[in-house]
């Protein structure tokens, strides 16, 4: 017995978002190791996962193509702008090790955090609040860079007065050239930034989905919740926020090049994120799984080569 045996449907669909073929999603989660490197008729022939070893590599490896980008848009005298998460965060130090190392003025470089916690209208926590989308992104990457750092005037963050202006700004930058570079990590039920699957039922096409920037207030799936109070609240789920603001499609899918990661264990055997990077690499591309349209992309996802070991029960 299972939970696809045990679940009534009425318990299934008030919980799970009813978009979800739940007996193909198990299905998708007897794949595993290199099986999940085979290219899909819907990848990018410029897309590439990239297993990694341990923790260390992941940081190193994403804080590497991040600085890379940033390097090469100077060296070719263009502009970039780049949507960043907070989370994953070890890649931020490597980014500034890099840079830092290679002397790279970063006056070029537009950055758009993708989201932030907030209430039901779209009221944020203040900048100085360390649990602050923006205070974050600050201590991990803008304030390390020292000289080298991003303008302030060229810092996004996704608040309520400026969030409504990210995809204008992005359009007028590519417009004179600039590059648009993804920074992601995968939610629990598939995010993109807290562009959440549930959001789906709202479109009446892929089409009119795909044309969201953004949104204010955006109500989160229990999942969501659930898995930050694990990883970013020390388990208190009480504390997390149960709205925030993101971006939508309508900024993520037009990205030039996306940089993913997924690094979601606990040690011990335990983890979160492998059925999430199923999902999002085997999955044809829907809006009831965000992250399944990421391959479509051009660039790369690092995982933790745990994340693709067998699915199994196992107790700890």
């Amino acid at each position: 017995m299972n939970l696809l045996t045990t679940l009534s449907n009425s318990l299934m669909e008030g919980f799970f978002p009813k978009g979800w073929d739940l007996a193909k999603i198990d299905g998708l989660a007897e794949v595993s190791g290199v099986e999940l490197h085979a290219k899909k008729s819907w990848w990018s022939s410029e897309f590439q996962p990239i297993s990694c070893q341990n923790l260390s590599d992941f940081d190193v490896f994403m804080g590497h193509e991040i600085a890379l980008e940033i390097s090469n848009a100077r060296k070719n005298g263009r502009d970039l702008a780049m949507i960043l998460p907070v989370g994953p965060m070890g890649m931020y130090r490597w980014a500034v090790y890099f840079l830092s190392q290679w002397n790279v003025d970063c006056s070029h470089v537009h950055g758009f955090n993708m989201d932030e916690w907030s209430d039901a209208e779209g009221n944020t926590l203040p900048s100085d609040n360390s649990g602050a989308f923006q205070f974050a992104m600050e201590k991990a990457f803008y304030g390390p860079l020292g000289q080298l750092t991003v303008p302030k005037n060229q810092r996004n963050f996704a608040l309520k007065n400026n969030l409504p202006s990210y995809g204008e700004k992005i359009k007028a930058l590519k417009t004179k050239g600039a590059k648009l570079v993804t920074v992601f990590g995968i939610g629990r039920v598939c995010h993109i930034a807290f562009w959440e699957p549930h959001f789906a039922s709202e479109f009446d096409s892929v089409e009119q989905w795909k044309l969201q920037t953004h949104r204010l207030g955006a109500k989160l799936h229990p999942l969501t919740i659930e898995q930050n109070a694990l990883t970013s609240f020390k388990s208190r789920t009480t504390l997390v926020p149960a709205f925030a603001n993101t971006i939508g499609p309508g900024l993520f899918l037009q990205s030039d090049s996306i940089i993913g990661g997924c690094d979601g264990t606990f040690g011990r055997g335990m983890q979160w994120q492998g059925l999430s990077l199923r999902m999002s690499l085997l999955h044809e591309p829907t809006p009831w799984i965000p992250s399944s349209f990421m391959p479509t992309l051009p660039g790369k996802l690092f995982y933790l080569s745990e994340l693709a070991e067998p699915l199994i029960a196992d107790c700890n």
